[in-house]
Formats: structure tokens, C-alpha cells, sequence
């Protein structure tokens, strides 16, 4: 389906309407507001950036790439999973890091939008992307537990090593902070679901946590000011541009570019399951490129289409886009009227936000599929991506997850199933059809699977022994592609059948393979008089032909 434009999905986005609409809009959007808020906090301090940076990114985030979005649900801002990775930046590059590698990984979502290449994406496994999933939310849980405990213990390179540092000791737990922490899990544990669609519990497990730190005057760590703009202080600038860095931000930037694309997509195939409407998804990588692009010059980090929200959003009856527009204008208005209750709020009020969203952020469904049916190559799969995710640097784990994503998909293909049956003549006499004598020396290979490169060594085995075969047909409707390899392979059984004066025929040859056939010269080399439409047409053309073998 070619992409639609723009101004395509805004007519059909917008066409009939109406103030009953826009109220359900206006109500879903203030729904999406209370949501974002706490998470645009959390995610902000998780990024090793500040609760402003979260705030501005969800606020410009829900405009710009809500106005430039490939479906009316998509509702982006700061998300967990790119706090993990950006976590690392900021250890490694500092913030002008994390803002030149936003640049370009905006640029890098623009250029994929522009050349349609958004569903290359999706040919990423399942299992790769619930491991990564996995990988990022152990992350996240494992990087707040010194706000949780309300300690300062050493940093390290990997979320693995970090956990190891806690089993060394070393630091005191502070209760206070403990129990700030344990009120917002419980809060959004204990809340049930059908009360948070009119309060979210992590929005009231931070107003409480908060109101007690308040009321017992604790000195706890707290977010600070909320500055009362959208340029903060410090943001990106041709003059702290990290020139003489950039091309070792290029890998990070990839990694970006690669998380914000999935989850993106993945968030729009969420939402287009609940509304039965399609994403275009070169547009939503357009919008999320240019948004971007935009954000680092605020002092913003990247963003990516969410979930949660955008699923919040739907739950409320949202119609359009102007619900991502009204969820980025109640976040500002929150900046301006409630930032100085926002600058008191704890880090372990928010840390209890993330650890709880972390656990949610796993594909539970899907790990229980996986390792309850016992599908041992995506288990595998899932494993690897994961523990690569948490062990190593998150290009790395990229990389590797690509690696896998890469052998699963082969391993999948590469079988080629290959029946080989005498044709019996009294049974098509049976059936009506009429053949010419009674030699049985025709035989017919169903093959079901792709004939390439990894298919071959199956293919030439089932094939070694021909004994008296005088006709062989291959039946080839369950073919739908064939590689170079494939023709090599095809070649070779045509020269052994042909020196033992047997004939090679084939049924149900598709198009594309046809077209292969031709450009590799053997259709000239067998005879297009032996390629039919169905076997049976084959068979009796085959044994017409072997009665004189007879």
C-alpha cells in the first residue's frame, strides 16, 4: 500500500469533525496529561538529564511529532527504554552527548522516512525485541535502586555490574527514603486498573509520597526547580556541539535511531490492533526524525512514541491528534502553575515510579508463550539479547540482537521440505486420467520452503540416490523464492538426470522464480516444454514420454 501523504491522513483524520469530538479529545488529552507527567519527570532524572529535560521533551514531543504523526493515536515524549540507553551517554559524553547523538539519530529517522524504508524494521524477531525489552527494564529498575535506598554507591560501565556492586556493601539504606519509595509502589500496585483511568496511581503514589516528606519536613533528595520555560539553560548549541566527538557518537546514535524506530512501530501496531487504524509508518519516522531534531536545541532528550500513553489515550475515547496537542498543553501549563510543587517532589517517590513501570515494561504474555511452549530457538533468542543488554554496552547489544535477529530468521527459512512419491498409474487410471502405457519410473518431489543458499545441502541430499528414475518432477507451488545457490543446485540434478537419459520437469513454478529461472539461463537449458502448471498435467506428459524407456 503506497504510503498516504500528509495532508492525505490529515483529511481523513479530520473529516466530519465535530465539538463532540473534540470534547471527547480535549478529555482524553488531559487523561494522557496526568499520566505523562509523573513518567516525563521520571524518565527526565532516569536519562541522567533532569525532570525539566523529561518535561520539555514529552511537551514538544506531544506537538511536533504529534502534528507530523503517521496515525491519529501515536502520543510520543520520554520513554524508559530510551533513558536506559541514555543513561550511558551522559556517563561517557555529557549532556552535549546525548543531545548531538539526538540530532543525529532525528536526522538518521528523516532520511529512513524519506526513503520508505520503515518496514525493514519490522523483520526484527519478536523474541529479539521482548529480550532487548527485558534487557532495558532490568536496567532501569537496577539504576534506581540507589534513589530507592536513598544511597550513593559507585557507578559502573554495565547494569550487571552494578548489581554486583550492591552484594559488596558498602553504603547505609536510608529508611525515610525507603518508605517514600514503598508508598509509590504500593500506591500503583494496590490502585485498581478501573480507578486509574479517572487517577493514575503513579500520579497519587507521588502526590502522597510527597505530602508526607513535606509534612514530616525530611530532607530527602528532591528534584529541584522547574524552570518556567521551554529553553532551559542547558541545551544544545553550535557552541558546545561536541565537533571533535561526533564520530564516535555515530554508533550511539544508530542505537537510538534503531530503539526509537522499533519502539515507534511498535507502539503504532499496539494501537492500530485497539482502533483498526493503520499506521503509516515512513510518516511516523518522518515525525519522530524531525522532532528530534528539534528537541536537543531545547535541552530535551530523544523521544519515541509510547505505549502507555498513546494506549491511555485510546482507552478515553480519543479521536485524533489534537489528543497528543492538548497532552503537551496541559504539561506546560503544569510548568508554569504547579513547578514549585514539582521541585519538591522525591527522587525515591520517582525511582518507585520507574521501578514499577520497569516490571510492567516486560512482554509478559509473550515470555509466558515463549518458555511455556518451549519454542527453543526464541528462547535462546530472548536469552542472549537480554543478558547482552544488561552485560554490555547497548550498541553492543544492538549489534548482537541484530546478529540474532539475523540467525533466527535463517534458521526459520532455511528448512526446505522435500516428499518424493512414485507415481502410481493404476491410481490416476482411477481417476480419470488417461496415460499411456504402465511404466512406473516417474517420480514427483513436492518442495515446500525457499530454495537459497542455506536450503542446498537439504536439497542436493534428498536428491544423491535417483536409482531408475526416468522422470523427475519437481513440484514447485510451495516455492516462492529461489537464490542463486538454488539455480546451482537445480543445475547440477538437471546434468546427473540428464546423463542417465532421464528428463527434469517442473509444476507450479511461481513468477518470481520463474523469472530467476530464466535469468539463469535454465529454462533454456531444460526446455520450456518442461515446465507445466500442475503435476498432473506433468505426470501424464511423463509417462507418455518414458514409454519408450519401457
Amino acid at each position: 500500500m503506497p504510503r498516504r501523504s500528509l495532508a492525505r491522513l490529515y483529511r481523513d483524520e479530520f473529516s466530519g469533525y465535530s465539538p463532540a469530538k473534540f470534547q471527547q479529545d480535549l478529555l482524553a488529552g488531559l487523561t494522557v496529561a496526568a499520566v505523562a507527567l509523573p513518567l516525563a519527570l521520571a524518565f527526565g532524572v532516569a536519562s541522567g538529564a533532569s525532570a525539566a529535560a523529561g518535561l520539555v521533551t514529552a511537551i514538544l514531543a506531544g506537538i511536533v511529532i504529534g502534528l507530523l504523526s503517521g496515525a491519529p493515536y501515536q502520543i510520543s515524549g520520554p520513554t524508559g527504554a530510551m533513558s536506559a540507553v541514555l543513561i550511558v551517554l551522559v556517563q561517557r559524553y555529557g549532556l552535549e552527548g546525548v543531545w548531538a547523538a539526538g540530532l543525529l539519530s532525528g536526522l538518521f529517522l528523516l532520511i529512513i522516512g524519506l526513503l520508505r524504508l520503515g518496514r525493514f524494521i519490522a523483520f526484527i524477531p519478536s523474541a529479539v525485541i521482548s529480550g532487548f525489552t527485558s534487557g532495558i527494564a532490568l536496567i532501569i529498575f537496577i539504576g534506581q535502586i540507589d534513589n530507592f535506598l536513598g544511597v550513593k554507591t559507585v557507578g559502573a560501565e554495565t547494569a550487571a555490574l552494578k548489581l554486583l556492586g550492591y552484594f559488596k556493601g558498602g553504603f547505609i539504606p536510608d529508611g525515610r527514603t525507603i518508605l517514600l519509595g514503598g508508598i509509590v509502589v504500593l500506591t500503583m500496585l494496590l490502585w485498581p486498573a478501573k480507578w486509574s483511568a479517572r487517577f493514575p496511581s503513579s500520579l497519587l503514589g507521588i502526590i502522597l509520597a510527597t505530602a508526607l516528606n513535606w509534612f514530616l519536613g525530611w530532607s530527602t533528595p528532591m528534584i529541584g526547580a522547574i524552570p518556567q520555560t521551554l529553553f532551559l539553560d542547558q541545551r544544545l548549541g553550535l557552541a558546545n556541539l561536541p565537533w571533535s566527538h561526533l564520530s564516535e557518537l555515530l554508533a550511539p546514535a544508530l542505537t537510538i535511531t534503531a530503539l526509537g524506530a522499533v519502539e515507534s512501530l511498535l507502539c503504532g501496531a499496539v494501537a492500530s490492533n485497539m482502533t483498526g487504524i493503520r499506521l503509516q509508518a515512513n510518516q511516523e519516522l518522518i515525525g519522530q526524525g524531525i522532532g528530534n531534531m528539534l528537541i536537543p536545541f531545547f535541552g530535551g532528550v530523544p523521544a519515541t512514541a509510547a505505549i502507555a500513553r498513546s494506549s491511555v489515550g485510546i482507552k478515553s475515547g480519543g479521536q485524533t491528534r489534537v489528543v497528543s496537542i492538548v497532552h503537551a498543553v496541559g504539561l506546560l501549563l503544569s510548568m508554569f502553575l504547579l513547578g514549585s510543587v514539582m521541585a519538591r517532589i522525591p527522587l525515591a517517590a520517582l525511582a518507585g515510579v520507574l521501578m514499577v513501570t520497569a516490571v510492567h515494561m516486560n512482554e509478559w504474555s509473550a515470555i509466558r508463550f515463549m518458555f511455556g511452549r518451549r519454542f527453543k530457538t526464541d528462547m535462546i533468542a530472548f536469552t542472549i539479547t537480554m543478558l547482552a543488554t544488561i552485560t554490555l554496552d547497548l550498541t553492543q547489544a544492538i549489534l548482537i540482537g541484530s546478529f540474532v535477529a539475523a540467525a533466527v530468521f535463517l534458521n526459520k527459512i532455511a528448512g526446505i521440505d522435500i516428499a518424493v512419491q512414485e507415481v502410481d498409474v493404476d491410481k490416476l487410471r482411477q481417476k480419470g486420467i488417461e496415460t499411456a502405457g504402465t511404466c512406473r519410473h516417474v517420480r514427483v518431489a513436492f518442495l515446500t520452503g525457499p530454495l537459497f543458499f542455506a536450503a542446498t545441502g537439504q536439497f542436493n541430499e534428498a536428491f544423491q540416490n535417483l536409482g531408475d528414475t526416468h522422470a523427475l518432477i519437481l513440484s514447485m507451488r510451495g516455492v516462492p523464492l529461489i537464490d542463486s545457490a538454488g539455480l546451482e543446485a537445480i543445475h547440477r540434478l538437471y546434468e546427473k538426470l540428464h546423463k542417465q537419459g532421464g528428463t527434469l520437469m517442473f509444476a507450479g513454478v511461481h513468477d518470481n522464480a520463474r523469472a530467476m529461472m530464466e535469468r539463469g539461463g535454465l529454462v533454456d537449458a531444460i526446455g520450456a516444454e518442461n515446465f507445466f502448471w500442475s503435476s498432473d498435467q506433468a505426470i501424464v506428459e511423463a509417462e507418455k514420454r518414458g514409454c519408450k524407456f519401457c
